[in-house]
């Protein structure tokens, strides 16, 4: 029987835990369960996280 374990991390915001199922990749977009801060996984031994960059609109300017 194998137990599947779930990998945590620290939203940057207010500090709840931010759960994946599986390891996460690096540049992953997750959402913080109880702030809803968009969350990017910039490292994964161990997994941090950091405010996603707000995407900006490019005219080609």
């Amino acid at each position: 029987m194998s137990i599947a374990s779930t990998i945590t991390a620290a939203c940057p915001e207010c500090d709840a835990p931010v759960a994946f199922d599986r390891a996460p990749l690096n540049g992953q977009i997750a959402r913080c369960p109880d702030c809803s801060a968009e969350l990017e996984v910039t490292s994964t031994n161990p997994v941090t996280l950091e405010l996603a960059p707000e995407v900006e609109e490019d005219w080609g300017e």
